[in-house]
């Protein structure tokens, strides 16, 4: 008896003539993801990715957790496959959980059918499956509300499939089918989530790090690449751009009124990342700013950063608080990594009380004062350092 596979496709059943788009491209991020596992067979019939091994010895559990991270995603089934005779759904249920129900006090049973024209309704199905299963474990009794196990059965155009309860996936949209972005990756809680959220809306992307040495560390620089490869699992491979950001942060720290550094600071790293974004041919920047979370993060701050540079800025954690941030990154397995205590250059000379609410004027006045600042800017724009951050062989992107 083989156990394959079964994903579930969210939204993406709802994309009309797009809808081939997403699915072959939702097909081939598996195909990616389970190559170093073995040889699979990957297909798609009614809304769902069926995947089969094609050998003996993979690893199922490996397999289904990666797949689990795939966006695009919704729902998740570890099942088996047999022919639609009810006498052949009978014994499949047996023998793949007869085992389980043996250790267990309830169950209940649920059956879909995808193929409207099989002669048994879906109540029938699960009646008569149902007793065929209490007669073989006499110990065992029917709840419908809370039951130890629940017990699918999905009657399908070409097979019947056999399975426990469904696991919650990633959800989202194919990496890729959204466009493509730079994420400035700070070395914090909060950016890590925010590329996490727009890579589950379909956005390809890569990553841009500022790093001011000697005032920031080898290993915050590591730590920022050990976060881009904790997100590859969600994001595919990418490529992380390292900018020596000294000279333009010291020359800010030098020349611009203590109050408004931070904010200066920001347009400068926008006009940089803007820069790098559309040598790359991006469509959008992303940062992970939260409102007021603070003073960098105002509405007056944020107005005055946008202003700075022409590409769309995506905000995915504009209306979550710390809170909700902290936990996501937990979730997604980012947490302990950006709160390893190596500072990072938005950090580093922060003043005591920067302004919260500049305006756009005396920025620009401000910059008016540092004639010398775009240049060094392009220099390190210029400088950056390529670093690919791998998982296979092949770059989605």
């Amino acid at each position: 008896m083989k156990e394959i596979i079964l994903a579930y496709q969210g939204e993406m059943t709802l994309k009309g003539l797009n809808r081939g788009k997403f699915e072959a491209r939702l097909a081939k991020i598996i195909r990616w993801r389970l190559e170093p596992l073995g040889k699979f067979k990957v297909y798609q019939a009614q809304s769902t990715v069926f995947i089969e091994p094609l050998e003996d010895d993979l690893d199922m559990d490996e397999a289904f957790r990666r797949v689990s991270r795939v966006f695009g995603i919704v729902k998740m089934s570890r099942a088996v496959e047999c022919g639609k005779e009810f006498s052949a759904i009978c014994e499949t249920a047996e023998a793949y959980l007869g085992q389980t129900l043996r250790g267990l006090r309830t169950f209940k049973v649920e059956a879909k059918r995808a193929d409207k024209s099989y002669p048994m309704k879906s109540p029938e199905i699960c009646r008569e499956l149902g007793a065929y299963l209490l007669d073989k474990h006499h110990h065992l009794r029917v709840d419908v509300h809370h039951p130890q196990l629940e017990i699918m059965v999905e009657i399908r155009d070409h097979a019947a499939y056999v399975h426990g309860p469904k696991v919650e996936a990633a959800g989202g949209l194919p990496v890729g089918t959204s466009g493509r972005a730079l994420n400035l990756l700070s070395g914090g809680i909060d950016s890590p989530v925010a590329a996490w959220c727009m890579a589950r809306r379909g956005l390809a992307l890569h990553h841009i790090h500022f790093a001011s040495p000697p005032y920031t560390s080898l290993r915050a620089k590591l730590k920022v690449q050990k976060l881009a490869k904790e997100l590859v699992e969600y994001t595919g491979n990418c490529t992380l751009f390292v900018v020596p950001y000294t000279k333009p942060q010291e020359y800010i720290r030098d020349h611009a009124p203590d109050v408004l550094f931070t904010v200066l600071m920001r347009r400068s790293m926008l006009r940089i990342a803007n820069q790098v974004a559309k040598n790359l041919e991006l469509q959008a920047l992303i940062t992970g700013e939260s409102l007021a979370q603070v003073a960098s993060q105002t509405m007056a701050a944020l107005v005055c950063t946008d202003e700075a540079q022409d590409l769309p800025v995506l905000r995915p954690c504009i209306g979550m608080d710390k809170t909700e941030i902290i936990a996501l990154s937990r979730k997604i397995g980012t947490f302990d990594t950006s709160i390893e205590p190596y500072e990072d250059c938005c950090t580093i000379f922060t003043p005591p009380h920067p302004k919260t609410n500049p305006t756009l004027a005396e920025i620009l006045a401000a910059e008016e004062g540092m004639p010398e600042l775009r240049a060094l800017e392009t220099e390190a724009a210029d400088g950056v350092e390529k670093i690919a951050i791998r998982m296979g062989e092949d770059d989605l992107l």
